[in-house]
């Protein structure tokens, strides 16, 4: 025998021998695929729920994916995590949807809105006590949303939010109260939120002109999930995500012969070093394997009726909302533990149903000045932006400052928010302030409760 046939022969058994361990290793998983519910809970009371095999899924990933709905109810039993993404950057309940069985997505809607109050629940104290150790302080945030798109750009709105800081306490007044997929809605808004409170009275909703609030609700009513179940059925499952992996950033330069570092004076008093944005990418991930054609054709009206709060349900001749019904089981790919453990990385059989799917992506140039003068720091900001979730542009603006950023402070940033649109951010204001007054933090006598004004918090 050659050398090269040793070799061979030496490479095949050690992959072998790691196939072999490997499939003795995820033994959850394997529970699942083989269906085995009594091995399940037994593996359960001593293994880690959230452990990923080498193609990146959970045991509940491979769960919905196989359509085995009883093992899906046993996993979430124990707690296994809704929101974590595989391999291929899909979550549990994206894989759900893509299966179409009704009773397994109310599940997981569920599930994963436990788990988001449980997490945020777990950072409440560090972030109130954050919150402690800054000085008061108001600021104000420019927000100013362009287009490369001819002639959008002239129609966009722009904001200037403004925030007070007191304590644990914080109020964002706000003129655009929402902003997704080139719709907006203008007002006078006003979020304010209270660390020394109950969750369930923490974050309050004011609209200034109708003079009503909203407590941000903790709890949400069977009603509120099927309506969720339902508009994930029926319109397609969307992953779009700011790539990192190339991202970079150089410093500005100008002149032509004698090249210098560009600066700027930000909001006339920060002086700030700019800097070019590299790499950075919006990816848009698409897939519709579970819409019928009439769904296709319905969808985009359903979905605009879902966000502005309007209600297009159907109802029955009792007055019962008429739901999306589970859709049929996909043909079983009779695909074996072993065919698929021993796969290319990502590149196993398809267990659900066939996808039909689409992906794009868009490269930004972007700039970004970053200045030593300002009197916050970025740790500081992320614990204010954290409080702020409930804006959409604000979570992609927290995202964003999350990157390993030169050094400084972002005083003005340019982000990607949808495909064709980014939104330049400007902090053309601060000042830390001694005399807040209790009553900014606090609803208005006069004004009235309105569960169902802010539809979508």
């Amino acid at each position: 025998m050659t050398r090269d046939e040793l070799g061979n022969l030496a490479l095949e058994k050690c992959i072998g021998y790691v196939m072999a361990n490997s499939i003795d290793k995820y033994d959850l998983h394997r529970a699942v695929f083989e269906n085995d519910l009594k091995t399940l809970s037994r593996l359960l009371r001593k293994h880690d729920v959230a452990e990923k095999d080498r193609h990146g899924n959970t045991a509940l990933h491979l769960a919905v994916m196989l359509g085995r709905k009883e093992c899906v109810q046993l996993l979430l039993k124990y707690d296994a995590p809704v929101k974590v993404k595989n391999g291929l950057g899909w979550t549990v309940l994206a894989e759900a949807v893509s299966y179409g069985n009704r009773p397994t997505i109310s599940s997981l809607v569920r599930k994963f809105r436990q788990q988001s109050r449980e997490q945020m629940e777990s950072r409440r104290p560090n972030l109130v006590k954050a919150l402690n150790q800054i000085g008061d302080f108001y600021m104000e945030l420019k927000w100013d949303f362009q287009s490369w798109v001819p002639l959008v750009s002239r129609i966009l709105p722009s904001d200037i939010c403004k925030i007070y800081k007191c304590g644990a306490n914080i109020r964002l007044d706000t003129t655009l109260v929402d902003f997704s997929d080139m719709r907006w809605e203008r007002g006078d808004i006003s979020f304010i939120f209270n660390g020394n409170a109950s969750p369930n009275q923490s974050l309050t909703v004011l609209d200034n002109v109708l003079k009503v609030y909203q407590n941000v609700k903790y709890e949400e009513s069977e009603i509120e999930i099927e309506d969720e179940v339902d508009l994930l059925m029926s319109t397609d499952i969307l992953s779009a995500q700011i790539s990192t992996k190339n991202i970079h950033f150089m410093r500005a330069q100008s002149g032509w012969i004698f090249r210098e570092d560009k600066k700027e004076l930000v909001a006339g008093q920060y002086e700030s070093e700019l800097y070019s944005v590299h790499g950075l990418v919006l990816e848009s991930r698409k897939r519709r394997e579970h819409l019928s054609h009439d769904d296709l054709q319905k969808n985009k009206a359903l979905l605009e009726s879902f966000t502005k709060g309007s209600n297009n349900q159907t109802f029955d001749q009792h007055g019962v909302p008429v739901r999306r019904t589970s859709l049929s089981p996909p043909p079983d790919k009779n695909v074996t533990w072993e065919d698929y453990l021993s796969a290319e990385v990502n590149n196993y059989p398809r267990l659900g149903r066939e996808l039909v799917y689409k992906e794009s992506t868009k490269s930004f140039k972007a700039t970004i000045a970053m200045s030593c003068d300002f009197p916050l720091s970025v740790e500081m900001l992320l614990n204010v932006l954290e409080v702020i979730a409930p804006f959409k542009h604000f979570s992609k603006l927290r995202d964003f400052i999350t990157f390993k950023l030169p050094s400084g402070f972002p005083v003005k940033v340019e982000i990607p928010i949808l495909p064709t649109i980014t939104a330049k951010v400007t902090f053309q204001q601060f000042e830390f302030r001694d005399n807040m007054t209790n009553d900014l933090f606090t609803t208005p006598g006069e004004y009235t409760e309105d569960p169902t004004r802010f539809p979508d918090l």
